[in-house]
């Protein structure tokens, strides 16, 4: 455990905080973390970020070094933390800062290494400032584990630090405190309690019904029989089957595989309940031809990496999108988050939700023009989601909104 100096260890309103960093979660009881990180968010869990770590797709070689921040009560149990990493590039981030870095570099700085607070490979909105229920002050600590962020940066002479996908009362509270704040969009899906997925086709229009009916019909009619499996049903060939799915998807899409086979057979043993995996199985052959991985939350089910060993004509948007709301639907989720980009998902339900992150850069010059660019790509933001929020399939007065 490595402690931050005692003269940095202040929390913005004056009370001394003490803050010290793990490398590692290898340093902390999962009980203890899952206290302050709570049961709704699935990937802030000890056991997700543990598994990102011992099956070494997370780590100093992948240039994501454990930098976690931790405070402790007065008898020593956990009373805040904060996921962090020392970055040597921006992998698997989804809020892109390429051209910041590029701008600084050429400008004569050194832009890495930097802080990120995040987690890895996850563009899911969810707390990054974990605070135990019962603490007397929460804002003091969350405001305490952001200054430690920035102490740290300082004492280390980094160019940055990067608070990605926290919650909206987080960004209120980094903004608050100096950090400039970026607004992004995903596209989601909003369960209004409907009944079964024939309910919510009742709330489109006409045309847009009937085009999701006919796809749903031609992505089943391809000899690929779909399956959503979860906590016992999950075995060792699901995994293998799913990570060569993945291995092909990376290979076509970005070239480089985040996540090693250990983590998802870990992933598997570690939060099996907390795994809802659809597979796709040939009725001929009873080969596993593809699948898509979701995480469940106490409130929403969240989408995240879809792989196949073939094409099939609409089985991603099937697997992914509505086999993910048929889930919700079943069991009372009232939001499905399909991960980031997409304009596509607007016709299929999911409508632009806004998203955040909150970036200190240490540079007085470089955080000027920075905190221009945010400025205007947040009015260039809001109108699009505005835009496409008009896209939408659902007729008129039966638009979610939230």
């Amino acid at each position: 455990m490595t402690r931050c100096p005692p003269d940095h260890d202040h929390a913005p309103d004056g009370a001394t905080v003490a803050v010290s960093v793990l490398p590692g979660l290898g340093g902390v009881e999962a009980a203890e973390w899952d206290a302050c990180a709570g049961a709704d968010n699935p990937f802030v869990s000890h056991a997700f970020l543990s598994a990102l770590e011992d099956s070494g797709s997370v780590g100093p070689e992948t240039g994501w070094r454990p930098q976690h921040l931790r405070i402790a009560a007065p008898d020593g149990s956990l009373l805040a933390c904060a996921p962090l990493y020392l970055k040597t590039h921006s992998y698997g981030e989804y809020v892109f800062d390429w051209s910041w870095a590029n701008a600084y570099e050429q400008a004569g700085g050194r832009y890495y290494p930097k802080l990120q607070g995040a987690v890895p490979f996850t563009p899911v909105t969810g707390p990054r400032l974990l605070v135990r229920p019962d603490a007397s002050d929460p804002d003091h600590l969350r405001r305490a584990l952001l200054a430690a962020t920035v102490q740290l940066a300082d004492r280390a002479d980094l160019s940055s630090v990067h608070i990605t996908f926290p919650t909206e009362a987080e960004a209120d509270l980094g903004a608050g405190l100096g950090f400039l704040r970026r607004q992004g969009q995903q596209y989601h899906w909003e369960n209004l309690g409907y009944r079964d997925f024939r309910d919510f086709l009742d709330t489109l229009a006409s045309r847009k019904r009937k085009a999701i009916r006919k796809e749903r019909e031609r992505a089943n009619a391809q000899g690929v029989v779909l399956r959503t499996l979860t906590g016992d049903d999950l075995h060792p060939r699901h995994w293998d089957a799913f990570y060569r799915f993945y291995l092909s998807t990376a290979d076509r899409k970005w070239g480089r595989p985040y996540l090693t086979r250990d983590f998802f057979q870990i992933l598997g043993e570690r939060m099996p309940d907390r795994v809802a995996l659809v597979m796709g199985e040939d009725e001929d052959s009873g080969q596993l031809v593809c699948g898509a991985l979701n995480l469940i939350g106490s409130d929403a089910l969240f989408g995240r990496t879809w792989g196949a060993l073939a094409e099939y004509k609409f089985l991603h948007f099937e697997a992914c999108y509505y086999r993910a709301m048929d889930f919700a639907i079943e069991h009372g989720l009232r939001w499905v988050e399909a991960g980031a980009q997409g304009e596509h998902k607007i016709q299929r339900g999911y409508l632009p939700q806004a998203t955040h992150s909150l970036h200190w850069i240490a540079d007085p010059g470089f955080r000027a023009a920075v905190a221009r660019f945010v400025e205007q790509e947040r009015a260039m933001v809001g109108e699009d989601m505005a835009a496409l929020a008009a896209f939408g399939p659902y007729r008129r007065g039966e638009r979610p909104e939230s």
